[in-house]
């Protein structure tokens, strides 16, 4: 590739089309409304790290951190980091049961509407075909453009492709490998596997140095659009360390050019940002694995995985069962936000049977009650209950417990939802926001009710209303799952 040709077309996009490099033009971005729409994505990663699949996605990293378990366990299971370095995975990692067709399949039964497989982790190996590196999926290990593949089965189905790069974050990845004999050894230059392992900084301080080259920002520039140009993702998701100093004009102009790209399609497109990468409004704010407190005015995602101890497949993932995954859903829908929930599939190309039960035991559910989360928007609150959520970034490590008295809401049209997250043992359900003008509530609800129904049951819905509650009456359902009322308004 033309580097200083691909960077000229990247200025020229930007000098011509309607979004600048800066925040007060990208201020105009406004948020799909699919995106608004869909709720609930699918997240995968996939990489050469499927290969050792110990500890977690970061093992490219921690095997060369002396003393680390990862480090120990690498000695032990594949020898000296000199006669065997992270780069010599590559060719086991052969993908050889991938079929992006199956993949599509599980995932539309997951009743997932967008899905972002990791086109290049912080490890610097390429999930796509790429004309910037010889370390791509395409040219080895699998030898199979798995980006491409899974992008004509999506479209096939009518499920949204998004993207994410990590790429970023391998200014420094690699850098520990130089601190005693590895496979990792000076010179490194430019389209290394290695390049550049710079020593790694305190990841909180924006200002660390030494800071990206401009040599390695305009290569993050040029992988980045090169995604783009290629596969036309709907969706770019970044991790953490784009916020740093050094990155912000490279990352003003990738948003720019990724605008006036889609603007030129004809297509809505979103970027996914943490940490105040971006000014406020010029992009979709991302929460890991955690959520807010309350409903925001704004739309938002949470990205979360199956496995509470590692974002991709190891031999000792911790899973959530699939009645936690739902509730966090609704729960972040009822605050204006979409849920992207990650698996790990092995190196193999297969997804791990925990992964499946769980995206099957979500798309069962969504089946039925689907209709009180997609294409919904908030109420004038989240919902009420006992139940308080803990807000903030990795905050999933222990699962939230509800009660029959925790109920959510969502809306749309002349439909209210109501969302009761454990099943009353009774069939008796009491909803205080919905009282009668009681000034008390601060929705203070005054609609005129037409019927009251359960989703996916013939059984009726017994409902009175007075000044205390809306209360329900049903027979008692025996399931672990959350049950859906949908209220008609007149």
């Amino acid at each position: 590739m033309d580097k200083v040709a691909y960077l000229k077309e990247i200025d020229q996009v930007i000098e011509k089309g309607p979004f600048k490099d800066n925040w007060d033009s990208l201020a105009a971005f406004e948020v799909p409304l699919w995106y608004k729409n869909a709720k609930f994505g699918i997240f995968i990663h996939w990489g050469v790290y499927s290969v050792p699949a110990y500890g977690n996605e970061w093992y490219s990293r921690n095997m060369y951190i002396q003393g680390s378990t990862e480090y120990e366990h690498h000695i032990k299971t594949y020898g000296a980091h000199k006669d065997f370095g992270y780069k010599d995975f590559i060719p086991m990692f052969k993908a050889e049961k991938f079929d992006a067709a199956e993949w599509a399949d599980l995932f539309e039964k997951s009743g997932a509407k967008y899905v972002v497989p990791v086109a290049e982790h912080h490890d610097g190996f390429q999930m796509y075909r790429s004309d910037i590196s010889h370390y791509n999926a395409y040219e080895m290990g699998p030898k199979k453009d798995t980006l491409g593949a899974l992008k004509q089965e999506f479209d096939k189905r009518g499920i949204v492709l998004g993207t994410s790069s990590h790429r970023v974050e391998h200014w420094f990845f690699m850098s520990h490998g130089k601190e005693f004999e590895s496979d990792i050894k000076e010179p490194l230059k430019c389209g290394d596997f290695y390049w550049p392992s710079m020593k790694e900084p305190n990841h909180h301080d924006i200002y660390s140095t030494p800071t990206p080259s401009i040599e390695y920002l305009e290569d993050w520039l040029i992988r980045t659009c090169e995604i783009v140009d290629k596969y036309k993702p709907k969706l770019m998701y970044f991790d953490w360390w784009i916020q740093h100093s050094a990155v912000k004009p490279y990352l003003k102009k990738f948003a720019a050019y990724y605008y006036n790209k889609a603007n030129e399609w004809g297509i809505q497109v979103a970027i996914d940002y943490k940490h105040d990468a971006f000014a406020f409004g010029a992009a979709v704010v991302d929460i890991e694995r955690g959520q807010f407190a309350d409903i925001k005015p704004f739309f938002w995602q949470t990205d979360t995985a199956v496995a509470r101890n590692s974002w991709c497949y190891t031999e000792d993932n911790h899973y959530k069962t699939a009645e936690e995954i739902i509730k966090m859903m609704i729960d972040v829908v009822s605050k204006n936000g979409s849920l992207l929930l990650n698996i790990g599939p092995k190196a193999n190309g297969s997804i791990p049977e925990e992964d499946k039960n769980i995206l099957l035991k979500i798309g069962e559910w969504m089946t039925v009650n689907g209709e009180a989360i997609y294409d919904t928007h908030p109420y004038r609150v989240s919902g009420e209950g006992p139940t308080t959520v803990e807000e903030g970034q990795f905050s999933d490590g222990k699962e939230t417990i509800y009660t029959s008295d925790d109920i959510r809401f969502t809306m749309k049209g002349s439909s209210l939802y109501a969302i009761v997250m454990v099943s009353p043992k009774d069939g008796k359900v009491n909803i205080t926001t919905f009282g009668k003008q009681d000034s008390s509530i601060k929705a203070n609800f005054n609609g005129i009710i037409n019927y009251v129904e359960l989703v996916g049951s013939k059984q009726a819905v017994i409902w009175e209303r007075d000044e205390e509650a809306l209360h329900l009456s049903i027979d008692p359902v025996e399931m672990d799952m959350p049950i859906v009322f949908k209220i008609n308004l007149e």
